[in-house]
């Protein structure tokens, strides 16, 4: 969802006040797409939204930073050539490794790939796969490379 609303964003260009209020029109969309009864939305759409929004604040309050960060990693692209699913994975991923920090970084690493493989292109995978290993290896999120 956090995916959805800041590819959104990036976009249509939304200011980050705008970012903010789409989570909640587009967990309803996305409830739909994923064919999630009313009860299940009900159930589960609080804790869905809440998580999202916190990804997406915490990429907002360092945006600066973290694309910076991304542009220094992936070395010889620019965030204007990534593709906008593979910028956005990025974005986010960095945000919840250098910000939200409840989630392992193990996890958000194979969940930021696995987003890469399933909306992006056969290459994204991987490509995403290096610039955040990097930057959880340089950030001591997980272990040097033997």
């Amino acid at each position: 969802m956090a995916l959805a609303v800041l590819f959104q964003a990036d976009l249509a260009e939304l200011r980050p006040a705008r970012t903010v209020e789409a989570v909640g029109p587009t967990l309803l969309l996305l409830g739909e797409t994923w064919e999630m009864s009313a009860r299940e939305l009900e159930k589960l759409g609080p804790e869905i939204e809440e998580f999202a929004l916190r990804l997406v604040e915490a990429y907002l309050a360092r945006a600066e930073e973290i694309d910076a960060e991304i542009e220094r990693l992936a070395q010889d692209w620019t965030l204007e050539r990534m593709p906008a699913t593979d910028r956005n994975v990025l974005r986010l991923a960095a945000a919840e490794l250098l910000g939200v920090g409840d989630t392992p970084a193990s996890v958000a690493l194979d969940e930021a790939v696995e987003l890469a493989k399933l909306y992006g292109t056969s290459a994204s995978g991987k490509f995403v796969n290096g610039v955040l290993g990097a930057l959880a290896r340089e950030q001591g999120l997980v272990p040097e490379k033997a």
